[in-house]
This record gives structure tokens, sequence and C-alpha cells, in this order.
């Protein structure tokens, strides 16, 4: 079979390697490669000149993504396929457990090489599915109708919450806290619901992680890089942020229009920051995701326009696209959030570093409290 040819594009103002790499059915990774871009091929610029696969449809204009619908249903024979349009809060794991196939197939009809890269609006096809209609979920319990033991306390759900970040608040698992108040989904809940917190009359909250603000080992780091901290700290001191609660609401809306899985994102902002836009690093990385001004430049490419990491709406949306990018260039989950700390090109030639490990299996352990 021959291989694969390679053609010239010239970069428009407002393209991504992201976009480029969804255009021409390729992966970041292959991008950075051909045409040997230096720094994880961070920074693009109109007028560059790029080599990608196949005959290339026409370069992406600013922002755009895959279009819905660019996979066609095969003809239903007894079964068939049916197209099931993706909605906030979707994965196609989820999907795939809600008719009954499985991930991998369904991957395969949509020709989809990353599970977590689907957005609000895109229609999906479901193979072997045509007389299949998923379950209908759960309709949520009204307040009060669960009573709480001696042992247990109440909270009333606020704006942004959901019983994944309750439970995570509150020290409880998921599945005991989802059978105290006898939910069936964990997404089905208002404002104003009480919800019976179990084992917790006397529990007190757990204390939010906060990003290191010295430098382990004693190491002293250049006086002009303190003096960036101090500055950065005393920027966001003087501004308005969201609280835990509307920044997590913020990560959970900003990952799932991006096609990111909410919970990954979420576990990664709650261990860089405590969820915290005011968090600032020793080595001056900011906000609830953390990012570094490389971070920034980088994120602002995959964007299509300028981020501010001391906006929180822009730090979230920066640390989503790197977390979605890094999953595109990745071998694993794992291998992504590695390089979401150490840098993927770290990560493939050098191996995770043993703190690296550590931040890897931090991260999965918040994600299954989720």
């Amino acid at each position: 079979m021959a291989a694969t040819p390679w053609k010239t594009v010239t970069v428009r103002p407002g393209d991504t390697l992201w976009n480029l790499a969804v255009a021409n059915h390729t992966s970041i990774a292959a991008l950075v490669e051909k045409n040997r871009l230096a720094h994880g091929g961070s920074v693009i610029h109109a007028g560059q000149k790029l080599l990608v696969p196949g005959r290339p449809s026409a370069t992406p204009s600013r922002g755009a993504a895959a279009k819905p619908g660019t996979s066609r249903p095969a003809a239903a024979s007894g079964t068939g396929t049916v197209i099931h349009v993706v909605r906030a809060g979707e994965s196609m794991s989820v999907i795939a457990q809600r008719y009954g196939v499985s991930l991998t197939k369904l991957l395969a009809a949509n020709k989809l090489a990353n599970a977590s890269l689907i957005y609000v609006g895109q229609r999906i096809t479901i193979p072997g599915a045509a007389s299949t209609t998923p379950a209908t979920p759960a309709k949520p319990s009204k307040p009060g109708t669960t009573k709480p033991g001696a042992a247990d306390s109440v909270y009333v759900v606020k704006a942004g919450d959901s019983m994944s970040v309750i439970a995570q608040r509150f020290g409880v698992s998921l599945t005991k806290l989802l059978a105290a108040n006898k939910l069936a989904n964990a997404s089905r809940i208002y404002v104003g619901q009480r919800i019976v917190i179990p084992g917790t009359a006397s529990t007190p909250k757990p204390t939010t992680p906060t990003t290191p603000t010295t430098p382990p080992g004693g190491y002293t780091y250049p006086n002009k890089t303190a003096q960036a901290v101090a500055e950065s700290k005393a920027r966001l001191a003087a501004m308005t942020v969201p609280n835990r609660t509307e920044t997590a609401a913020i990560i959970r809306a900003t990952a799932t229009r991006h096609g990111v899985d909410p919970k990954l994102a979420l576990a990664i902002g709650y261990l860089e920051s405590g969820w915290s836009q005011r968090a600032v690093s020793y080595t001056n990385a900011v906000g609830v995701m953390q990012l570094m001004p490389v971070a920034e430049t980088w994120a602002s490419q995959l964007a299509g326009r300028d981020l501010d990491r001391f906006d929180v709406k822009d730090n979230v949306t920066g640390g989503v696209l790197i977390l979605r990018a890094l999953q595109a260039m990745a071998d694993s989950r794992e291998q992504a959030i590695a390089g979401y700390y150490q840098g993927i090109y770290s990560v493939r030639t050098k191996g995770m570093y043993s703190d690296t490990k550590r931040y890897v299996a931090n991260v999965l352990a918040i994600y299954d409290r989720m």
C-alpha cells in the first residue's frame, strides 16, 4: 500500500495545530514530528508553511472544529444504526454504555481515535442499535424525601454543585452518597435540593489543597522570579474571582464544550490549585489550572485568540485546551496527565519522573472521587 502523500498548506490567521489536525484527519503529534516543530509545536503563525497528509480539505477557519454528521450511518439490515446527538456532560464511554455497544466499535464507527474528543451537538453514529433507545434518566428526588439518620448531615444544593463535587467536599464516596439519597443518576440534582451526607454529622469539611508558594528542598529561585510571583499575587488579590463552587462549574462547562472529560479537568484543577484562581506557585504558575507564561502562549494558539491567564475563564479554557491537545498526542490517559505536569516531550523521551508518577496517581484518585 502506497504511503500517505503530504501536501504543503499555508497557516492562516486563527489556525491552530489542533484545527489543522482535525481538518486533515491526523494528530497533533504527527504534524509536530513531520514539520519538526520545536517546543511541542506550541506556536505556529500566519504565513507559515506546514506539511499535512493526503489531499487536505480547505484549511479551517478561526475556531473551526470537526463538524457534526461527518460519519455517515450504515444502512440498517435487521440491526443497523441510529444517530445520537451529544449532550452536555456526555462522553463516548457513557454513550457506548447507554446503547449497549462496545466503546471500540463506537469509536471505529465514528472514525475517532480518542474517546474524549467529542463536543456538545456532535452527531454520533451508534452501530447495531437501530431499534435500541437509551434508558430514560431517573427523575430527581424531591427535597426532603430522604430522611437523614442520627449520624448524617444535610446539604442544600447550590448553583454549580454536582453529586461528585458534594461527595468530594464531604469526603464520602459518590456511590454511598447516591445510595443515601436514592438517586440513580449523579447528574440529576437541582438548586435547593436537600442532600443527605451519610456519616458526617460530626465530620469537618476537608481542607482545600493549596499550591506551594515556597520551593521544596530549600532551592532558591532568582529574584526576578520571586518578584514576578509577588506581582502576580498582588494582581490577583485586587481582582474579584469566583468561589470554589462557581469555579468548578466553569471547569465543568468549559471541558464539556471542548470535548474533554469534565471529571478529568476537575481533578487536575483541584490538584493544581484547589479550584482557586488566586493560587500562584513559586515558579509563577497562575490560577486554577496553574498556567505558566509559555503555557498561556500555547493555549492561545490552541484557542485561536489571545488568552489571559489572570482571567479565570481564560485560565480554565487554556488548561482544558492543553489537556485536550495532550490527550491527542499521548498514548494513554496517564501519559496525557503526566504531560500536563512534566511536559509531553519529556515524558516521551525520559519517561515519568517519580514525582510525576505521584502526580498522575493523585489526579486519578481525585477523579475516582468525582
